[in-house]
């Protein structure tokens, strides 16, 4: 029977965006080789946010790059259903910008490639930038932003493109506390209002639960998806679920099923 998701999230019967088949990947040869992912069987569907939770090595961000078209999976295949030649845009956890150009050069980086003429670009650039609460920063240099900005700058760039699907790689680990939650709920707030496709990696539990229309829990090395869960909370929805004795159950019940395997994960070092 299949579960009827909570009200304002992407149905059940929804297209398949993403469509993974027996994807693994290792690296090295002989007695060198290193079994990192896999095999994973996944389906993401268009509009849903998914969130991938693990322990450290077990091949999340791996896989996030093999959709991205980053690293060739070993075998098996990724299968992406779009209507432009570059659906997808990625959000890393180190920024990725470049420190030589100003914070609009930035954004504005993926709109000179695909070659938008510029008074479009910047424009563009310039709305993400006001709904990122960047505008004053247009005109400055990474190394003049806190890690919270270049963060925002970094997600400004990626959505200015329009993209079909949002790739994120732990884009909030390094922040502190604080403000990686201001930058969850405007996170939130941003995919709830277009619905874009997103599939967004990440070590905690309560990220996931926020921010997820489904969550998938995977084991230790090599990685595969041992378990997946559907937040009960209705969209549109704000950060006050976290106080809610649902979202503390759920949390719970995931650090249940991966605690074992962060403690597998752990053992292998």
């Amino acid at each position: 029977m299949t579960e009827t998701p909570p009200s304002g999230n992407p149905p059940p019967d929804a297209p398949v965006k993403i469509h993974a088949t027996g994807v693994t990947r290792h690296f090295g040869r002989g007695t060198k080789r290193v079994d990192a992912l896999g095999p994973i069987d996944l389906d993401i569907r268009t509009g849903e946010f998914c969130c991938i939770v693990g322990p450290s090595g077990c091949g999340k961000s791996t896989f996030l790059r093999v959709v991205a078209g980053l690293v060739r999976p070993s075998e098996g295949r990724v299968e992406i259903t779009a209507g432009t030649p570059h659906p997808a845009a990625m959000v890393f956890q180190d920024y990725g910008i470049s420190p030589w150009k100003t914070v609009l050069a930035n954004v504005r980086f993926g709109l000179d490639i695909q070659r938008v003429p510029r008074k479009e670009a910047d424009a563009r650039a310039r709305d993400w930038l006001a709904r990122l609460k960047l505008a004053e920063f247009a005109d400055a240099y990474p190394a003049a932003l806190s890690g919270g900005m270049r963060q925002r700058v970094s997600i400004a760039r990626a959505l200015a493109v329009e993209p079909e699907i949002l790739l994120m790689d732990e884009p909030f680990a390094a922040l502190d506390a604080q403000l990686r939650t201001i930058l969850q709920d405007e996170l939130l707030e941003i995919c709830q209002a277009d619905r874009r496709t997103v599939l967004f990696v990440t070590h905690s539990l309560e990220e996931a639960l926020l921010l997820g229309d489904r969550v998938l829990v995977m084991s230790s090395r090599p990685g595969r998806v041992i378990a997946e869960r559907v937040p009960p909370f209705e969209r549109p929805r704000t950060g006050a679920v976290r106080t809610s004795p649902e979202f503390a159950a759920m949390q719970a019940e995931l650090w249940m099923l991966l605690r074992g395997e962060v403690e597998t994960s752990g053992a292998a070092r």
